[in-house]
């Protein structure tokens, strides 16, 4: 494989009060929000005509997404060749939580990083965001 994460895909965390913690993060700070939260676009550094994305959210405190890990956030890698990355880490005795589930925007998958912390890896479809947001995205 010639690269495993290739960049930063999203950041999720828990919080009191997700809709009014995300119209905050609108109002004070510019976020472009939908209600998944933020979708921020930049350019992919090896192809810079190429959008590419990081979706930010809020989750509420009772949420199991972020399970079993009891942490208040969760990491989303970007990863290239989904299969063959969970083929190896398997190999090399990573903990993977589910199976890969595929989406019109990517592939995903759940992981355990040594000391608990549920990590989301996701092959993406950038393009289906493209179509869907156009200019409404945090920049």
């Amino acid at each position: 494989m010639k690269k495993r994460v290739t960049g930063i895909g999203g950041i999720f965390f828990k919080c009191d009060d997700p809709v009014a913690t995300r119209n905050w993060y609108r109002d004070h700070l510019g976020l472009v929000t939908n209600e998944y939260g933020s979708l921020f676009e930049y350019r992919d550094s090896e192809n810079p005509d190429k959008k590419v994305y990081l979706q930010w959210s809020t989750f509420s405190q009772t949420t199991n997404y972020l399970a079993p890990s009891t942490k208040d956030f969760m990491i989303n890698y970007r990863v290239e060749a989904m299969e063959n990355l969970v083929k190896l880490l398997k190999e090399e005795g990573v903990t993977v939580l589910d199976e890969i589930e595929s989406y019109d925007y990517g592939k995903f998958v759940h992981i355990l990083d040594p000391e608990g912390n549920k990590i989301e890896l996701w092959e993406p479809v950038d393009e289906v965001f493209t179509r869907e947001y156009g200019d409404e995205t945090t920049k």
